[in-house]
């Protein structure tokens, strides 16, 4: 049974212990979900599928956090539908993250949504401003291991992210695109 006919089949009582887990305060629930991290099986994509319903702007149906996944900032995503959030991924949403429908991103993906700002040189790089800029992943995207998305992105419909890809600049809806940086390797043909 694959994983959308699984959540069609809970939904009902997903959704309930959604609406029970939300009455606890924001802060007990953010705690919880990180403990979470390392519950493996459909108990921990259960478990931390509740919670970050609970905690996120708004989490879609199906969306599976897979064990060791560090999200940052949960409160500031937004998760559509049918979504795979693969082991070892680093989600920093401090400045806001969205992904579309569809989307997978292979274990070890990188998404940062903030950045230190480094133009004064009089001033050490710690102590100079983050700048958040929201990272918009649209739908239907494959995003490849160990690929890492900077602030400020938009990753179009239909794209592919290559592995090890560094991507910093927006990618054009239905391209594969790859390396570090990222540049065109193809364009892909609808059938």
């Amino acid at each position: 049974m694959r994983g959308r006919e699984e959540f069609s089949k809970y939904k009902r009582l997903i959704y309930f212990m959604t609406k029970i887990i939300s009455i606890l305060p924001f802060i007990l629930r953010k705690k919880l979900f990180e403990s979470s991290r390392n519950i493996k099986g459909k108990k921990g994509l259960a478990i931390r599928y509740i919670f970050m319903k609970s905690l996120a702007k708004k989490c879609g149906d199906n969306v599976s956090i897979h064990p060791n996944v560090f999200i940052f900032s949960p409160e500031k995503m937004c998760i559509g539908d049918n979504v795979s959030i693969h082991p070892m991924c680093y989600l920093e949403a401090a400045g806001e993250i969205e992904i579309g429908d569809n989307v997978s991103l292979a274990h070890a993906t990188s998404i940062i949504s903030t950045t230190h700002n480094y133009i004064d040189l009089k001033t050490i790089i710690k102590d100079q401003k983050i700048s958040y800029n929201k990272v918009i992943i649209e739908e239907n995207v494959w995003i490849g291991t160990k690929a890492t998305i900077l602030n400020g992105v938009i990753v179009g419909n239909g794209s592919i992210i290559g592995a090890h890809s560094l991507v910093n600049r927006n990618i054009e809806p239905g391209l594969i695109v790859g390396g570090i940086p990222v540049k065109v390797l193809k364009k892909r043909e609808q059938e």
